[in-house]
């Protein structure tokens, strides 16, 4: 899957969510606690219906669209990432 791919080659990727374009650093992928297919990432650039620009956010997978893997790359995890994240059922790709 794209998302475990650029988790393990550190990719920056990019999508629309919530009607905003999104650059993120991906850090955890999986299934949530409620079921749902997630992304951990540190969103980098792009907007945001909170107004929160920048910073840590949980991505539901099924509501990105246009996502694609950036050849940028990032330099490993972000202060505050904590690996085996709970909000994570099962974990598919963590950095």
């Amino acid at each position: 899957m794209i998302i475990e791919r650029a988790i393990q080659n550190r990719h920056l990727l990019a999508f629309t969510y919530d009607g905003f374009s999104r650059t993120v650093e991906p850090h955890t992928c999986g299934i949530d606690t409620k079921g749902h297919r997630a992304l951990r990432a540190f969103q980098i650039g792009g907007g945001s219906e909170s107004g929160e620009y920048v910073g840590w956010k949980m991505f539901h997978i099924d509501e990105m669209f246009s996502l694609s893997e950036l050849p940028r790359l990032f330099f490993g995890p972000r202060p505050g990432f904590k690996g085996g994240d709970n909000a994570f059922r099962v974990i598919t790709g963590e950095l």
